[in-house]
């Protein structure tokens, strides 16, 4: 009897990402992808920017076509802006109520894909608290529908980390030479593994990596970054500070005396951000817990670019989208 096939069974196979042509055909890794791929996708959300500030906030690019968020994990702004994106392209998106849906009723994730395969779709968006849940799918999806990773598990969520280099872009104007700093939870943050491949790859400076070495995984330098444990020292000469949520859902054990003592180890304020270039700019992908992760003087400040992170998130998921689902756009 053929066993069936199991998410944790799944490679992570970076080469289904694109065609023959090198166009994407998914989105499910920054790894895989070369600097002008990522390029692309952001040279492409520049053109979307201006949507936003017309008077009637669509474009016709995906007309007729039609998305399924896939969101087996609760997000509200993640999902929020990929609905926000497939209509302001003009597809028809359908936001599929997990909740009550045929998974909780026993039926397994690749009956449910067959499912809506049969509706005629023609993009999947999925989060999954199952790493390689995209990869998964992407590989047993029907031909000529795409897969963007919303997010899976410990493992990748490239759309994030590209919203965050687009912000960098717009902010500093180019990675090279750039010094940027992820502070926090590394360990349990998929974020984080998406960012310091994108930054590496579209040439930064330097990546460093600030946290307690129970939130740092092993062997994390194998990944192209410096590693810090105190957070004055390593914000020295630091361009860009991308502060990491605590991922509390995803830890199992004792990681952290309290957040207390977090806040005032790693915990980011004003005093300590006069460490960094004066001109440094901070990010959070949200959601922020304030006085855990960074104060409020310092969220609110006037180096805060997090609500153009947002702002951004739209652009770049359009472009990601009208990527895939028209190749040459």
């Amino acid at each position: 009897m053929k066993a069936p096939v199991s998410i944790r069974n799944t490679a992570y196979n970076e080469n289904i990402q694109v065609n023959a042509n090198g166009e994407l055909k998914h989105f499910l890794s920054i790894e895989g992808l070369s600097c002008d791929h990522l390029t692309k996708i952001l040279d492409t959300a520049e053109n979307f920017t201006g949507v936003t500030d017309r008077s009637v906030k669509k474009v016709p690019l995906l007309r007729g076509k039609t998305i399924i968020n896939l969101f087996f994990e609760a997000s509200t702004r993640t999902r929020t802006t990929f609905e926000l994106a497939g209509r302001r392209l003009s597809a028809d998106v359908l936001n599929l109520d997990i909740a009550n849906s045929a998974t909780k009723k026993g039926e397994t994730l690749l009956d449910t894909l067959r499912n809506l395969e049969a509706m005629q779709s023609d993009l999947f968006v999925v989060r999954h608290d199952g790493s390689g849940s995209a990869h998964f799918i992407a590989q047993n999806v029907r031909p000529g529908i795409g897969v963007i990773n919303a997010g899976d598990g410990k493992h990748s969520h490239p759309t994030q980390a590209m919203l965050d280099m687009f912000t960098i872009r717009r902010c500093k104007k180019s990675f090279h030479s750039l010094c940027v700093a992820i502070i926090g939870d590394i360990e349990h943050s998929r974020v984080a593994r998406s960012q310091i491949h994108a930054l590496n790859i579209l040439g930064a400076g330097e990546v460093r990596v600030i946290g307690p070495k129970t939130l740092l995984p092993t062997s994390v330098e194998a990944l192209g970054v410096h590693v810090y444990h105190d957070l004055k020292e390593g914000l020295k000469g630091v361009d860009v500070v991308i502060v990491l949520r605590l991922q509390k859902e995803r830890m199992q054990g004792a990681f952290l005396p309290s957040e207390r003592e977090y806040f005032q180890l790693y915990g980011l304020t004003e005093d300590k951000l006069k460490h960094a270039n004066s001109d440094v700019i901070v990010m959070h992908p949200g959601p922020i817990n304030r006085g855990v992760e960074l104060d409020s003087a310092v969220a609110d400040g006037a180096n805060s670019v997090i609500l153009q992170q947002v702002s951004y998130g739209i652009a770049v998921r359009m472009a990601v989208m009208s990527l895939i689902l028209q190749p040459g756009t």
